[in-house]
């Protein structure tokens, strides 16, 4: 058992290890730091130039003003140990919850360990890792107070001041409301059909104490009301659900989009959806029913499939249910592990690490101690700071953070819009998500707040036009940029300076404009030589810079410089070794230089990462033909046909095999 605790520990760490890329823990920190200097929470808005000075709530408060001695102390290090020790305490409280109810065995443990991987992708550094164990307390106390009966002192009164701490936090606090009332129902119906048999299910053996949860349930109405922001810190998820859920802005999260199924299945989650209705339906035809784990498989799976920000409540209700589940059929069926006591707990430590294994090795959350460098406009703030960019900015939302971060309380370096949409006028958030795709609507936009930068992100959805139209505006000088940020200055205003300093003359910000060059470089050597001088210039600006350096890996293979390309593109796997098309080059520049083998492994790379790429097969098949294996050449030219029937080189190359030719 105390190796398989042990395990069980090192997977939820493990789970909690990889590296961190969130970029609201910016804005955290510095707001944090700020009620630290400020010796108060403050109520109105100080982290945007917009709407300055005007009242609002500063939500999450308690975790911010928390965090901030964390990382002031401790830095990344801390910020990890953070991390660990919530989601420890979190599954602690889970653990100890799957006990209460009657699991027993290694199979809880097991059982307490997946959901642990499961609850992996909300371990960012946000206010919902102290409200996660908020959460599995609440949990913890209910079903305990369920068991022990009357007698003793009633446990639930515990609950009262972590709902304090609970709304103080994170705006999830109506999740131990939740909690609450399907144990307030729970107690209700036992009230109207009081047990007989203390040896049956731990429901129907309960002491109905309904009037006393009322009363603790009051209590913590009540005193979440003790919070700087009042009622409106509290109103702000019910807002959500009435007003805000369709809102252009908040569409924009992914967290708050449905669940992402195919992105899940690494960590078994659509299993555990469908393992923990089926227990607990299980029980209920034995005569046993659980009418509180009912009412909560209902809700919470019910949630979590609604939105990704519901997994970490659904992996922490669903891990004691399911471990006294499966532990009770197990035991039914008869199924018992090996005899000897080391042979029982290397089973359950090999069970960990196997469902662990395919989540932890996940390539866009790999393990690491650190914070992703590429996850911040760290460098282009460094501009700014550098050269007096300052005035009126036009931000993309996840970069405000940074920006609140590396310049408050300087307002006017400070952004647009910050990571919190619901701090956003509500006309604003609508013009502002629509002038990414809507021409009109920027312009009007640019009118009306006459912007003097721009700072985006040209990694965005394809849907994204806005840095392709500054790239045809004049009115717009590009100075800046890297793999996470472009800036752009205004012409003929407080920036012209620098405008004229450090404008792009060649190359274009957006894919589409880049895309044009391009092109019109394929036939241009004069317009290839100015652009790889003007990247090559600017590369200093930031180590971070992948898409420069595969833009003039491009140039050098449309001038055959085959060595500098293959230079470029290393450099760009070594920063980003999942870069889309890197591999699928690297093949091509083999087949030109002879080295057909070598385009086969590139090309197979590629198909790896990116099998879906158009004529990806067919240049595979060419290949391989040029490798001496025409048998499985043709089969990717066949499969090339088959997803583009019209290819015409694909049929001439799998017709030239045909009459025994290479092609």
């Amino acid at each position: 058992m105390l190796l398989a605790l042990a395990a069980a520990a090192l997977a939820a760490v493990v789970s909690a290890s990889y590296v961190l890329y969130d970029t609201d823990l910016w804005q955290h920190l510095a707001v944090g730091r700020a009620i630290w200097e400020r010796r108060e929470v403050p109520a109105v808005n100080l982290w945007t130039w917009h709407h300055w000075g005007e009242p609002q709530v500063t939500p999450s408060w308690g975790f911010r003003v928390l965090l901030w001695p964390v990382w002031s102390h401790g830095g990344v290090p801390a910020l990890f140990a953070w991390r660990w020790v919530t989601t420890l305490a979190a599954f602690a409280f889970a653990y100890a919850t799957a006990r209460a109810l009657g699991a027993r065995g290694l199979v809880g443990v097991v059982v307490v360990a997946w959901c642990a991987v499961v609850y992996r992708i909300r371990t960012d550094l946000r206010p919902e890792t102290l409200a996660a164990v908020c959460f599995a307390f609440v949990l913890w106390t209910l079903t305990r107070r369920r068991i022990e009966g009357p007698g003793r002192p009633d446990r639930a009164w515990g609950i009262v001041p972590v709902a304090w701490l609970w709304a103080n936090v994170h705006v999830s606090y109506y999740l131990g409301f939740l909690l609450l009332g399907v144990h307030l129902i729970d107690a209700h119906l036992a009230a109207r059909s009081p047990a007989r048999d203390p040896r049956r299910a731990v429901e129907t053996r309960l002491a109905p104490r309904p009037a006393a949860l009322w009363a603790v349930t009051a209590a913590s109405a009540a005193i979440s009301f003790l919070h700087p922001g009042g009622w409106r810190a509290l109103a702000q998820p019910f807002e959500f659900a009435l007003f805000w859920r369709d809102d252009p802005m908040f569409r924009t999260i992914v967290e708050l989009q449905p669940l992402m199924w195919r992105d899940a299945l690494r960590s078994g989650l659509p299993l555990l959806i469908v393992l923990w209705p089926l227990l607990a339906l299980d029980r209920a035809r034995r005569g046993a029913a659980d009418r509180a784990e009912l009412l909560l498989c209902a809700a919470f799976t019910t949630l979590a499939i609604a939105s990704q920000r519901f997994v970490g409540s659904y992996a922490l209700v669903a891990a004691p249910f399911v471990a006294r589940g499966l532990s009770e059929r197990l035991a039914r069926w008869g199924v018992r592990g090996p005899r000897p006591a080391w042979a029982r707990a290397a089973t359950a430590v090999a069970a960990i690490a196997l469902l662990g294994l395919p989540e932890w090795t996940r390539a866009e959350l790999p393990l690491g101690l650190r914070i992703d460098p590429r996850s911040v406009p760290e460098r282009a703030a460094d501009f700014m700071a550098a050269h007096g960019v300052r005035g009126r900015g036009f931000n993309h939302l996840h970069l405000g953070g940074y920006q609140i971060w590396r310049f408050w309380p300087d307002v006017e370096r400070l952004p647009m819009v910050s990571i919190h949409p619901e701090d956003t006028p509500p006309d604003l958030r609508r013009d502002f998500t629509a002038a990414f795709g809507d021409p009109v609507t920027w312009a009007a936009l640019d009118r009306r707040w006459r912007f003097d930068y721009v700072l985006l992100d040209h990694r965005q959805d394809p849907g994204d036009r806005l840095l392709d139209r500054l790239a045809a505006d004049t009115t717009w000088a590009y100075v800046f940029r890297d793999d996470v940020a472009d800036l752009l200055v205004r012409r003929g205003g407080p920036l012209d300076s620098i405008a004229r300093a450090h404008a792009y003359r060649v190359v274009p910000p957006g894919r589409e404009a880049l895309n044009r060059l391009l092109d019109a470089a394929t036939v241009d050597p004069a317009l290839r030589a100015a652009a790889r001088a003007e990247l090559e210039a600017r590369l200093a600006d930031s180590p971070f810079n992948s898409a420069a350096q595969r833009t003039l890996a491009v140039i050098a293979m449309m001038d055959r410089r085959f060595a500098d390309a293959r230079r470029h593109f290393g450099e760009v796997l070594r920063q980003e070794p999942r870069y889309p098309g890197t591999r699928d080059l690297l093949g091509i520049i083999a087949l030109e230089e002879g080295r057909p083998a070598d385009a086969v492994r590139e090309f197979e790379a590629e198909r790896r990462l990116n099998p879906e790429r158009i004529g990806l097969e067919y240049r595979l098949g060419i290949a391989l033909a040029r490798a001496g294996d025409p048998r499985r050449a043709r089969g990717h030219f066949e499969r090339e046909l088959a997803r583009r029937p019209d290819d015409a080189a694909a049929r001439a190359a799998l017709d030239s095999l045909e009459r025994g030719g290479t092609p």
